[in-house]
């Protein structure tokens, strides 16, 4: 019985990294269980890029689904200060590369309008703060890059639309040495080109 449960378990995992399934960004997910990966709604997954919460109605795991907070934007609204579009800046815990949940809004909203609008650019430009060595800031800052990247994908982005640098703790947004100031340094910035 423990070998079916496993052998199950592995073929899940396995469907999970190879077939995700691209949902529309406008999509509400089917929430879920999810263990520690990317996906597009209900089902369970272990880690990874697979199946996964965040929908509506799903457990709160560490996976990303298809949630809400989406809406057609256009490249107008890049502008205007009242639109969620104006918020780019993803805010990092301390050591830590996952987006927490109150930015999931503001990345569906940058996914559905890159979606739309497939000639636009973005620059994701992570950043640490001075605490650790330069190679591990460069390093974690790369991460966070690729953790607002890889949520976007699952959105419908394209990778072709999208770049990463890790600037480290070379940009301080904040000049202190002080929580205040670091956790505005441990941050992902979302660059339209041409801006």
């Amino acid at each position: 019985m423990k070998m079916k449960t496993l052998a199950f378990s592995v073929l899940i995992a396995a469907l999970s990294i190879t077939g995700c399934q691209q949902v529309p960004p406008n999509a509400a997910g089917t929430g879920g269980t999810a263990g520690g990966g990317y996906g597009t709604g209900g089902g369970t997954a272990g880690g990874g890029y697979g199946t996964g919460g965040y929908g509506t109605g799903g457990n709160y795991g560490n996976g990303y689904g298809t949630g809400t907070g989406t809406g057609q934007y256009t490249p107008a609204e890049l502008r205007n200060p009242s639109s969620i579009l104006a918020q780019r800046v993803i805010y990092f815990d301390l050591d830590r590369a996952d987006i927490k949940p109150e930015y999931m809004n503001v990345l569906n909203a940058h996914a559905s309008l890159l979606t739309a609008y497939p000639n636009l650019r973005v620059r994701l430009e992570g950043h640490a703060d001075e605490r650790g060595s330069r190679d591990y800031n460069v390093a974690l800052s790369e991460r966070r890059g690729y953790s607002v990247l890889d949520y976007m994908q699952v959105k419908g982005t394209s990778s072709n639309q999208m770049e990463v640098i890790g600037y480290g703790e070379e940009v301080p947004a904040v000049f202190g040495h002080n929580e205040s100031a670091w956790s505005k340094n441990r941050r992902v910035e979302i660059k339209y080109a041409g801006e």
